[in-house]
């Protein structure tokens, strides 16, 4: 498995990879088949240390944990013991996906804009409503069953997941309700 431990205006030393390499690797042996990446991300904010630990698996699935805590190593503990808990709610579900799909999660590409409006002075419209782009950046979408979508959704922690439906290779969005519920968009 590829592991990138950065530290954003921190330096991350030695004891502490070892650690988490050592925390995530057992993580990953009980509750994970196959795992491909895991990317653990340290910060600071204000007077506390931020972690966010993120583990790629081959199925296409994404589980992302984030914590934060006075000490490095609680930061890290607090992000890993949520990971653990999503992983191990998830196992039943990840088996029995991994059992039906026996090739891994096809992925195709789109691009993703974040738009802004430009605030016109004294409230006037323009003459072309056309957004500024503020960013241009390309998204992967995955080829997933409903199923697969809501878990990867909530597994992400994401308010919205766009996937590509594989029983008619439509374009599906998975989003969650203001009730709660997860609401489900097929226009195909």
């Amino acid at each position: 498995m590829l592991y990138k431990i950065t530290g954003k205006k921190i330096d991350i030393g030695a004891p502490l990879q070892g650690h988490v390499k050592s925390v995530v690797d057992t993580i990953i042996e009980k509750y994970a088949e196959r795992p491909t990446d895991a990317t653990i991300v340290f910060s600071r904010s204000s007077y506390e240390f931020v972690c966010e630990v993120s583990v790629h698996l081959s199925t296409g699935l994404t589980a992302q944990a984030k914590a934060h805590d006075r000490e490095i190593y609680a930061a890290f503990n607090a992000a890993s013991e949520k990971m653990e808990t999503q992983l191990r709610r998830y196992k039943r579900r990840l088996k029995d996906h991994h059992r039906e799909r026996a090739q891994p999660v096809e992925l195709s590409l789109a691009s993703s804009y974040i738009l802004s409006t430009q605030n016109e002075p004294n409230g006037v419209e323009p003459e072309k409503l056309q957004p500024l782009i503020v960013a241009e950046m390309e998204q992967k979408i995955q080829s997933l069953s409903v199923g697969e979508a809501v878990m990867q959704m909530e597994l992400a922690g994401a308010p919205v997941l766009v996937f590509r439906n594989e029983g008619h290779n439509g374009v599906n969005v998975v989003y969650r309700r203001e009730d709660g519920n997860i609401g489900w968009v097929d226009p195909g």
